[in-house]
């Protein structure tokens, strides 16, 4: 179950003065932040841990929508449902605001949010396509590491997800991921220190593969 707190003036500075006066939610991993065809009459903006996002299919399949982090908004939707459900990664916080606004806000702030956050779900969905239609599964994965180097940068990178999300992202099987991630680690270009944390050894090898 979450908790919800009022946000702090002081943290509203942190948040963004877009966010002031939102609501706290906090969820232990594993736990849901909002259902699949349930009504999407609140954003959300994750500000600790790590979001996954996704869609059960009527024959039970599950694709994962994407992967969210510190500073992403979820939630935003074109009609009046979430087409996919969320679910926290990790222990994670994030702040919740009705698509209506208040009498606190200005005319048009909320919408302005959205209309931004639809923008970037919009560049997501076309980035998520081009790397399912990659050629190769080892350029999928590549392409995935990469990006995953490029936004947490630092010497080692901690995966929040499993490999069975990855493969569920991917539209490849477990296996796959599994086989990709330890060919890509004998050749040297990745170096994993336990199952979920890994450096890039070499970047230009993994960059070209990712852009393959």
């Amino acid at each position: 179950m979450s908790q919800l707190t009022s946000i702090a003036p002081a943290e509203s500075l942190l948040a963004g003065e877009d966010w002031a006066g939102a609501v706290r939610l906090i969820f232990r991993q594993g736990e849901e932040i909002y259902a699949q065809d349930e009504d999407a009459d609140l954003i959300y903006r994750v500000v600790r841990g790590s979001v996954r996002t996704t869609h059960l299919q009527a024959d039970g399949r599950r694709q994962v929508g994407d992967f969210y982090y510190v500073g992403d908004i979820i939630g935003v939707e074109v009609g009046q449902a979430h087409r996919f459900s969320a679910e926290a990664l990790s222990g994670c916080e994030v702040l919740a605001l009705r698509r209506s606004g208040s009498a606190a806000y200005e005319t048009g702030r909320v919408e302005r949010m959205i209309w931004a956050a639809t923008a970037s779900e919009l560049q997501r969905a076309q980035s998520h396509m081009l790397l399912l239609g990659r050629a190769t599964a080892c350029e999928k994965v590549a392409r995935f590491l990469m990006d995953i180097a490029n936004r947490f940068r630092g010497e080692f990178v901690i995966l929040p997800m499993s490999r069975q999300d990855m493969a569920d992202y991917l539209g490849l099987t477990i296996e796959t991921i599994s086989r990709m991630l330890g060919r890509l680690q004998a050749d040297g270009v990745i170096e994993f220190s336990g199952s979920r944390r890994y450096r890039v050894r070499r970047p230009g090898f993994l960059s070209e593969l990712a852009a393959a």
